[in-house]
């Protein structure tokens, strides 16, 4: 047994081959894309092969992206759906550099990360906070005698937000009939 999976090993890693190329497109939010294969192990290929990329596969640090256009170096392989990258690097086996934008679900969670739920203080998470267990105070406006439900600060707030509103939904007819009476 031990012989026959060393042969299908030897099967697999033969199935493998290195190609480079560009980044052809990428879908920050949904984390896939396509590689662009300009050379396949060592030899141009023309024309350019598309060869699926998700972004478990970059080589890089933090939020994994490329950048469309991006020169990248792979190993993939054949797979049921058709060519799969298995390693993306930048060239000579540098990281990836990424693209710019990030995604929108990434940028709401980083806002609700930023600050310490504890002390209120940004740069920390609460179980890092050096207080002790603050008392709990409306996110609102921060007083101890009620959570933000049931704030009326904010209740009053909504409410001049719901009348200015009304008001610009009536538009400029609702002014003439209150200037003739």
């Amino acid at each position: 047994m031990a012989e026959g999976g060393s042969a299908q090993e030897e099967e697999e890693a033969a199935q493998v081959s290195r190609g480079s190329g560009l980044c052809k497109w990428f879908n920050v939010r949904m984390g896939f894309g396509f590689l662009s294969m300009t050379t396949r192990d060592g030899v141009t290929v023309e024309p350019p092969v598309d060869v699926f990329v998700h972004q478990s596969k970059l080589h890089m640090e933090g939020f994994r992206s490329l950048r469309e256009g991006e020169p990248v170096e792979f190993t993939f392989k054949r797979s049921s759906k058709g060519l799969e990258s298995l390693r993306v690097t930048g060239p000579e086996g540098a990281p990836c550099q990424g693209s710019d934008r990030k995604s929108k679900g990434s940028q709401k969670r980083r806002s609700k990360t930023d600050r310490c739920y504890n002390c209120g203080s940004p740069g920390h998470h609460a179980k890092e906070c050096q207080l002790p267990p603050q008392p709990k105070k409306c996110h609102f406006c921060q007083s101890l005698l009620h959570m933000v439900a049931l704030c009326p600060l904010r209740a009053q707030q909504r409410a001049v937000a719901v009348e200015a509103e009304a008001e610009e939904s009536q538009g400029p007819e609702h002014l003439e009939h209150t200037e003739m009476d």
